[in-house]
């Protein structure tokens, strides 16, 4: 199992993270302003449904990797923290424009088609995928036991700090929707601090090192 100390710097890293909106965000705030608070939180735990899906692919994916070769997953925690570095650059590149949504916002009218379209539009896309493959590496340990077990932790506390996140932003979103997605003040300073944060994340973890 992760010390305290890491999970507490996993949790700061994560909520840091969490904290300035993205594309899913962005989705269960349109649902929270659109179809009502309820909405929006039955999203929350359809987009988490999703992400724990691809919790359970690191956690097997990081496994097999480990049993193979040390080496090898040591390489990978470098090229994870070379991809964080680049998805900050890339944010920061980016032009400034404001959209409504990286996620498709289609017309639904049962609670129940609200959970299962927020999961699948996480757990088929595959940001998500390479995102949790280049974010938990970086505070698994193998030296301080099975990585399979650290590894699912780690995805679940990140879930579980979505969860609450993502639903205060569905509480704000009847209010907040329209002014967060379409705010250009907001959005360009949405980019520089989230393209901050991945940067920092990635070249924090590259440089400090593992035991």
């Amino acid at each position: 199992m992760p010390d305290l100390s890491s999970l507490a710097l996993f949790a700061v890293a994560a909520l840091a993270l969490l904290i300035i909106p993205g594309p899913a965000v962005l989705y269960i705030v349109a649902r929270s302003a659109h179809q009502g608070r309820r909405a929006g939180f039955l999203s929350v735990l359809g987009v988490q449904t999703g992400g724990l899906v691809h919790v359970l692919a690191a956690t097997v994916g990081l496994s097999a990797i480990v049993l193979s070769s040390a080496v090898l997953f040591s390489a990978l925690k470098y090229l994870g923290a070379a991809y964080l570095i680049y998805i900050g650059i890339r944010t920061l590149l980016a032009r400034d424009e404001v959209s409504d949504t990286d996620l498709p916002l289609p017309k639904i009218q049962s609670m129940s088609q609200l959970f299962w379209q927020g999961a699948l539009i996480n757990a088929l896309n595959p940001k998500t995928a390479l995102f949790f493959l280049a974010f938990l590496p970086q505070f698994v340990q193998p030296e301080r036991g099975p990585v399979a077990l650290q590894t699912l932790t780690f995805g679940l506390l990140f879930i579980c700090l979505a969860v609450c996140s993502d639903g205060l932003y569905a509480l704000l979103g009847g209010s907040l929707g329209s002014r967060l997605r379409g705010n250009p003040v907001f959005a360009r300073r949405q980019k520089y601090v989230t393209g901050g944060i991945y940067i920092a994340l990635g070249v924090g973890t590259a440089t400090a090192g593992h035991k």
